[in-house]
């Protein structure tokens, strides 16, 4: 198997046969369970057109058929109130006869590559492999916590002003409210059509939604949920103030004699266990999506920092094995209500701090606080620097419930 068989390529619409047989085979969905959901092989297929369509997909192919791909999908997500553009990577898979000779190494490299051309200035995934990401620069920047809520443990009836009222999967002001939600919410997705699409992908046809509305008729909040076997089962609730809280968990709580329990998951970044008069109800967290910096220079400028003294200068040494544009020293500084960030050859006055890709990823993305990776040896600086990142960067953690 001699490496001059092996050509990458951009996939065309043309290979979109072997492009599904490689997902299908790598991800182990089968006809059966196509079946088992109602899904047919071709609306499969069709299901992954669009996506296909709309996404940058390279792959390595070895004698003319594929043997490895990776799909970058072109998304938009809020970066501490920022519009930014992002590269969502998804798809990867590679033949087992194939592992071992660097195709998705070399693939992811290539990525990046393109995401930077594209000024896809992050990159999210959601990981099958932690370990395999991390050493390709991505980190952890949120986590889904679950939750199990027993009906005698359900918040009593707080009086609002407002109604709910169930409505149809497809209503708009289900993604009225997301809208203004994801435009307030650090690390959200911002959901176009196809997004939407993706996020019903694998719901079954039980799947239901609750709009909370204020007294002008404002839609305010939502859950989206199905019941079975008793259970109460939440995939996301989003509001936009306390009102529409208090009214969705009304109405969760108006459900009382037909479940047993509430189940859910939260995106939140906190435990919700506070929140009840009775707190002691079953919670578990775990990692969910991984981001990293695809392009230093341009995040940084495009970084909305807790505040800017034209007196002060940072000295950013970044390692990044995978975008050599990354290795190097920043100097960053702020003048005029802009943060500006020159890559430099040598230090110069400034505060210095060095630290890999990832780190600078979840620190800026505030999953993990300056402190916290500084006392775990993530970050090589001086003790007294902490206070200045820590009054630097915004307290938010990522939002993200999306999966792709």
């Amino acid at each position: 198997m001699g490496t001059e068989a092996f050509e990458l390529r951009q996939l065309g619409e043309e290979d979109f046969e072997e492009f599904e047989a490689l997902l299908r085979y790598a991800f182990q969905v089968s006809t059966s369970e196509m079946a088992r959901i109602g899904w047919s092989d071709m609306e499969m297929k069709q299901s992954k057109m669009p996506i296909f369509e709309a996404s940058h997909v390279m792959g390595w192919f070895y004698k003319g058929h594929l043997a490895s791909q990776i799909v970058i999908y072109p998304m938009e997500v809020n970066i501490q109130g920022e519009i930014c553009k992002m590269g969502g990577i998804t798809g990867v898979a590679t033949y087992p006869e194939y592992t071992g000779r660097g195709l998705i190494h070399s693939l992811i490299g290539k990525s990046l590559e393109y995401m930077r051309s594209q000024q896809q200035i992050i990159s999210y995934l959601c990981p099958y492999s932690i370990p395999l990401y991390r050493k390709h620069g991505w980190e952890i920047v949120s986590d889904k916590m679950t939750f199990t809520i027993k009906d005698t443990q359900l918040p009593k009836r707080h009086p609002v002003d407002g109604q709910i009222e169930r409505v149809d999967i497809e209503c708009e002001d289900l993604h009225r409210v997301y809208k203004y939600f994801s435009l307030q919410e650090h690390g959200a997705l911002i959901r176009g059509d196809l997004e939407w699409e993706e996020y019903w992908r694998w719901d079954s046809d039980d799947v239901m939604a609750a709009v909370y509305y204020s007294a002008d008729a404002k839609p305010l909040g939502y859950v989206i949920y199905y019941i079975e076997n008793e259970v109460f089962s939440i995939k996301e609730m989003v509001y936009l103030n306390q009102e529409a809280k208090y009214g969705i968990w009304n109405y969760i709580s108006a459900h009382f004699s037909m479940i047993t329990k509430v189940e859910g998951a939260n995106y939140t970044g906190e435990p919700i266990a506070f929140q009840f008069e009775d707190s002691e109800i079953d919670e578990s967290i775990q990692p969910y999506a991984m981001a990293r910096i695809v392009d230093v220079q341009r995040f940084i400028e495009q970084y909305s920092f807790q505040f800017e003294d034209p007196k002060l200068t940072l000295e950013i040494e970044v390692s990044d094995v995978m975008a050599p544009w990354n290795n190097g020293i920043f100097h960053v500084s702020w003048r005029d209500g802009r943060t500006f960030c020159e890559k430099v050859n040598i230090w110069s006055t400034g505060h210095r701090l060095s630290l890999d890709i990832k780190t600078l990823t979840t620190m800026l993305m505030g999953y993990k606080r300056p402190t916290y990776l500084y006392n775990n040896d993530r970050i090589d600086m001086d003790y007294h620097l902490l206070k200045t990142l820590e009054t630097l960067i915004p307290p938010d953690k990522p939002y993200f419930s999306d999966y792709f």
